[in-house]
């Protein structure tokens, strides 16, 4: 069997403006570049198109989401078109009255959209207010066959669960892609900053590392106010690829944005997932208790 050739994936880490065409357009920007830097797939930060809405529950954002395929996909399949680039994006989508989901679509270069997968775990915490905004998603976790390889494309929240990981790499996935926007609560950061990043990178790392594939997740960057001027986000960036033996293959800055790019030799998955055979090894008799909310006895 013939050994993959490396492919290179690229991550557009971004600050996103007031103003939504100023975003896409950072973002085609970025795009075009990647292209330029010889990447064959692309991912751009979660709800890119705004800043992060979610910092307050106010029915007005309600405005900002669009059809998925949409607008916005559509803009994207010309870039791909052009460029032969995979995309994954992330955007606020309306599926109809009163229903809306935080959506990864997929485009796959000349072949435009072909899926998208709906966030499927929702947070609730200060200044991250989306259960207001998303109901969770009802495509399970689905991946998507495209023109260099198989990929996952999970959004965010649903990076702290094995549970997701697992079910695309079981699927075939080489590649699990995270659009984020993650970052610290200035009155935190002093305290607890350097913590809660060690911990968002170490737990996706070790989806690399207990799945055997690749991770890359990108993040943007930039401080956002809160409404009403008091605190805000502070997004620290660092977005970054990791091998399926958990190497960071590149890290962004945590203040710049830029372009990222890493190779990832997909032969490396066969060699990792022999000398770490942790799927031969997984006891799938035995997991039943896993599908429990809590297991009280």
């Amino acid at each position: 069997m013939a050994t993959p050739k490396p492919l290179r994936v690229a991550l557009v880490q971004m600050r996103c403006a007031e103003d939504r065409e100023t975003n896409l357009a950072r973002a085609v920007e970025g795009i075009r570049e990647a292209a330029a830097g010889g990447a064959a797939l692309v991912c751009l930060p979660e709800l890119f198109l705004t800043p992060y809405f979610c910092k307050s529950e106010d029915h007005r954002n309600f405005a900002l989401a669009e059809s998925v395929p949409g607008p916005t996909t559509a803009t994207l399949t010309e870039v791909a078109t052009e460029t032969g680039l995979t995309i994954v994006c992330s955007l606020f989508e309306k599926r109809a009255e009163g229903l809306y989901h935080n959506t990864a679509a997929v485009i796959d270069g000349p072949r435009g959209f072909v899926g998208k997968y709906r966030k499927m775990h929702i947070p609730d915490d200060p200044l991250f207010y989306e259960k207001f905004y998303f109901t969770p998603g009802d495509l399970g976790f689905p991946t998507f066959e495209t023109a260099f390889t198989r990929i996952g494309a999970l959004v965010c929240w649903d990076q702290w669960y094995p549970e997701a990981a697992r079910i695309v790499a079981l699927q075939g996935a080489t590649i699990i892609f995270y659009p984020t926007a993650i970052g610290w609560l200035p009155e935190e950061k002093a305290e607890r900053g350097e913590t809660q990043w060690q911990a968002w990178e170490t737990a996706q790392r070790s989806h690399a590392i207990a799945n055997g594939c690749y991770v890359a997740a990108v993040n943007r960057v930039g401080f956002e106010p809160a409404p009403g001027g008091s605190g805000g986000i502070e997004f620290w960036g660092q977005s970054f690829v990791a091998g399926p033996d958990g190497t960071i293959l590149v890290r962004g800055s945590i203040d710049e944005e830029e372009v990222l790019l890493a190779d990832v030799d997909l032969g490396s998955i066969d060699t990792v997932r022999t000398e770490w055979p942790f799927l031969r090894d997984r006891r799938i008799d035995a997991y039943g208790p896993i599908s429990r909310r809590f297991i009280d006895e």
